[in-house]
């Protein structure tokens, strides 16, 4: 089982940043570089042994999962001009969970500086 994990951690050591920025694409005029947030899980599991009945167990494991949010894309334009172009949508997705963070610690802040 431990091979099997660092096989798995070898081959996916340098997906980080082919997560994050797409291949550039060329629209027209303009090259297209898309951008996004991802991440990505693995687990694993193995089994056998006794319980305190001493019946005997199996077991198994595995699973995995991951995560892409769409931010945006760099836009390059004639003449070397080069813009990000944000998807609202994704940034929205990425920004509520913080902003709900930070409102609860301001209002613990605020509660703990009353009393």
């Amino acid at each position: 089982m431990t091979e099997l994990v660092l096989d798995l951690a070898d081959k996916v050591a340098g997906v980080g940043v082919r997560a994050s920025y797409g291949e550039k694409v060329e629209v027209g005029d303009s090259t297209v570089l898309p951008v996004a947030l991802g991440w990505y899980g693995f687990g694993g599991g193995t089994g056998t042994g006794t319980d305190q009945k001493g019946d005997t167990g199996e077991g198994t494991g595995g699973g995995g999962g991951g995560v892409s949010i769409p931010l945006g894309a760099y836009v390059g334009r004639p003449g070397g001009e080069v813009r990000f172009e944000p998807n609202l949508i994704g940034l929205l997705l990425v920004a509520t969970p913080l902003v709900w963070v930070l409102g609860k610690s301001l209002r613990w802040i605020i509660r703990a500086l009353k009393h």
